[in-house]
């Protein structure tokens, strides 16, 4: 056993490994025993000859973690077919789609270009359970050096000349074959990301004339100042160009902000409202039950509630969205930021799946996006984060503890307050949410300003 390349526990967060590249845990020495590792999982399943998907996104430090994690893959004796720069949810159908072990993202999201990180797929291309996560964890941190194959049964290396072909297949399905999106006028903001080829392309075959931006990475400008992170520069040009509507996917292709034809931005709660009603209408929503997260806006339950459907929360990240979906049947859910699932069509959040969904309504129904989205109501909601250096127990700091308190009882029953650690950034996010804009506001400065004092110092 070789020591650990890593101090414990710090590898996987809620979605993946995930820092800044070059600094661990996102380094090509952990990266390479992250590839062995996996590679030894899809060994011990009894495959003869493993295959891993790997895709990745437009940073910098993307050929570099490819290239070590390739190189970790096959020194494990499994087979390597590189998809390229394509979104996090075309490799987990390519994962399906070519019967793989397993398939790795290299992606932050929706984070700047200096951070990176690596998201794992399943066979089933959902993504690897906490248990595998563990596996894969424990053997970075202890290397074994018998995990490596014989030199004549190393892995080899394949490029996947039409991956992103098949990805675009597979999207353009999710639209109905007797729709068009002709006369649409639409501008998308792929975030100089993993969609800036691809996510065009699907838009003009279906027939919309479509305005591209965010659409020349250069390794560094991945996610800035642009896309769903980021749409002040879409709603200015959707308003420019009287477009119908505004795209804006992140980084990695699995989020989605919309903007309407008057420049308004239309979030994910938004999106789960408009399409889970529809689906409620015809009949195709399973249990009449959308599953959404903490951070979900009180509306959404009201608008489904009234239509006969429910809305089960459940803790923030797109994981545990898609958990509680498989658990229970449920088959649409996602985030207020954006990451929808449809589990009829894909196994995670697509953006551009969800994008067609919506561009469905608008095209069956003939009205605009502003008016689509009034079968929801949004309570007045307040965000702040707030940076911090360590992450200590908020349970445990009183003065924080009696002004989170202090503010729900003052809104009681029409009103939350919710304060957790981000799951991907260092990171303290404030949200409440109540019945008076200013009241709201005020109220989320208070503890915004309660955590810098008592968290931050």
């Amino acid at each position: 056993m070789a020591d650990r390349v890593a101090p414990p526990r710090e590898l996987f967060g809620t979605d993946g490994i995930r820092g800044v590249a070059n600094q661990e845990p996102v380094t090509a020495e952990i990266t390479l025993h992250v590839g062995r590792a996996l590679g030894h999982l899809c060994r011990r399943d009894g495959v003869d000859r493993p295959r891993v998907v790997v895709g990745k996104d437009t940073r910098l430090s993307g050929d570099m973690i490819e290239a070590a994690l390739a190189a970790g893959l096959c020194s494990v004796g499994v087979d390597v077919l590189l998809a390229g720069v394509l979104p996090t949810p075309a490799v987990a159908f390519l994962t399906r789609e070519l019967q793989a072990s397993a398939g790795v993202v290299i992606s932050a999201s929706h984070n700047a270009f200096q951070d990176n990180g690596i998201k794992c797929f399943a066979a089933s291309g959902f993504k690897l359970s906490d248990e595998a996560e563990q596996d894969i964890e424990q053997m970075v941190l202890h290397v074994d050096e018998d995990l490596r194959a014989a030199a004549g049964e190393l892995g080899r290396i394949k490029h996947l000349g039409d991956a992103a072909d098949r990805y675009a297949a597979f999207v353009t399905c999710a639209f109905p074959r007797d729709l068009t999106l002709a006369g649409l006028k639409v501008v998308v903001d792929c975030a100089n990301g993993a969609t800036f080829r691809v996510g065009p392309q699907i838009l003009q075959a279906l027939g919309a004339a479509v305005t591209a931006i965010g659409v020349s990475p250069d390794g560094t400008n991945i996610n800035r100042n642009c896309g769903a992170v980021h749409p002040q520069q879409l709603q200015q040009i959707v308003r420019a160009e009287s477009a119908h509507v505004g795209l804006a996917l992140d980084g990695d292709g699995d989020r989605l902000t919309l903007v309407d034809e008057s420049g308004d931005v239309v979030d994910g709660d938004e999106v789960l409202a408009m399409v889970g009603a529809e689906m409620l209408r015809h009949g195709t929503l399973k249990q009449a039950t959308v599953v959404a997260t903490v951070m979900s806006n009180v509306g959404l339950e009201v608008a489904l509630r009234e239509r006969g459907a429910r809305v089960v929360r459940v803790q923030v990240g797109d994981r545990y969205v898609v958990e509680e979906m498989r658990r229970h049947g449920y088959n649409l859910g996602g985030e207020q930021s954006g990451h929808v699932v449809l589990l009829d069509h894909s196994t995670t959040g697509d953006g551009l799946i969800a994008a067609l969904a919506v561009l469905r309504l608008m095209v069956e129904h003939g009205r605009p996006l502003s008016e689509l989205k009034r079968v929801m109501s949004k309570f007045p909601q307040a965000l702040i984060n707030v940076p911090v250096k360590r992450r200590h127990d908020l349970a445990t700091i009183a003065p924080i503890q009696r002004t989170i308190e202090r503010i729900a009882g003052a809104l009681g029953e029409c009103g939350r307050v919710l304060v957790r650690y981000s799951g991907t950034e260092p990171l303290v996010r404030v949200m409440v949410e109540g019945e008076q804009p200013a009241q709201v506001r005020a109220y989320a400065e208070e503890l915004a300003a309660a955590i810098r004092t008592h968290l931050t110092e």
